[in-house]
């Protein structure tokens, strides 16, 4: 654990360059959720800007050829990799949180009312789809890198027009829908549940590939 901590503190550092360009891309969706006066829409639209970045460490390794760097760390690759997920995991729930706080001022100062089970579902949602962008894009950058791996960042757009187009049709009155809300500790277990499945199918791939490079 302490190697994992370690790794994800070397990427921290190397997203420093980019710190200004992620605190516009939490704060900038406000704009959107208040045009839209929706919550969850908000929230969709901030997972997905927050999703295109994954690949800022790996763009930056690249392009300071810190390959060599990584190979002299006394700390095995399986540890690296470990520690990448775990800051884009941590980096995903700290916007998150402040989205949902920041989304739910604009709203209420714009005189709409937001439920507390509205804010529960953006939570899950938000959650969910940030999940599934970044574990199906960090086996891609493993794989070809930030450069020939950009094709991946299609992920969270094509992710979030897909949510734009379903969500206007969820029946709010729907019987399965209250029943799945009337339930928020099973929803949240469920999604927590197939999250850590995602996230932990997406590390086995993700070091299988590093190890791979390696023969």
């Amino acid at each position: 654990m302490n190697e994992t901590l370690k790794a994800a503190r070397l990427d921290f550092a190397l997203l420093r360059p980019y710190w200004k360009t992620l605190c516009f891309i939490i704060l900038m969706p406000v704009i959107y959720t208040g045009v839209a006066r929706s919550l969850s829409a908000g929230i969709s639209f901030e997972m997905c800007m927050l999703g295109i970045t994954a690949s800022y460490t790996f763009a930056i390794s690249e392009k300071n050829g810190m390959e060599r760097l990584y190979g002299a760390l006394p700390v095995a690759r399986r540890h690296l990799v470990f520690g990448k997920y775990l800051l884009i995991c941590a980096t995903g729930l700290l916007a998150l949180g402040i989205s949902l706080v920041t989304h739910t001022a604009v709203l209420k100062a714009l005189g709409e009312t937001v439920h507390a089970w509205e804010i529960a579902v953006s939570a899950v949602l938000g959650f969910f789809v940030y999940t599934f962008y970044v574990v199906f894009q960090l086996p891609g950058y493993y794989k070809f890198g930030a450069v020939g791996g950009k094709m991946f960042q299609f992920i969270p757009v094509t992710g979030y027009l897909l949510t734009l187009i379903l969500l206007p049709r969820v029946d709010p009155n729907s019987p399965v829908l209250t029943a799945v809300l009337g339930r928020p500790g099973a929803l949240a277990g469920a999604v927590l549940l197939c999250c850590a499945a995602a996230y932990g199918i997406s590390i086995v791939v993700s070091v299988r590939i590093v190890k791979n490079k390696e023969v």
